[in-house]
């Protein structure tokens, strides 16, 4: 397994996912077709862990598709979580990929 996708954070993983929306919206800018993007399924395997930086919390970590097909190692579960963006500087607050007027990508 490549290092580089070791022990990513359940947070992390939909911050990237926020990251690609907000960069599809730019590179599309004066395109003749836009998409309004609607709700967004996402489905992890987890692994549930204590942090002890987190003063005794717990943690989801993403699992990559070797480590979940191999669950009897670990104990893993399945979560979908479903998000549907909202664009904070737009009236509607509808989101749009290849919108004109991309406003402030702060708080996105």
């Amino acid at each position: 397994m490549d290092d580089r996708f070791a022990d990513i954070e359940l947070a992390e993983a939909i911050e990237a996912i926020r990251r690609q929306l907000v960069a599809a919206a730019e590179r599309a800018a004066g395109e003749r077709f836009q998409f309004e993007v609607g709700p967004v399924e996402l489905e992890f395997s987890v692994e549930l862990r204590r942090d002890v930086t987190a003063k005794g919390g717990v943690k989801a970590w993403v699992l990559h598709a070797d480590a979940a097909a191999g669950a009897g190692r670990t104990r893993s579960h399945k979560i979908t979580v479903s998000l549907t963006p909202r664009d904070s500087q737009s009236p509607d607050g509808h989101v749009l990929v290849g919108n004109p007027d991309l406003g402030s990508g702060e708080g996105f």
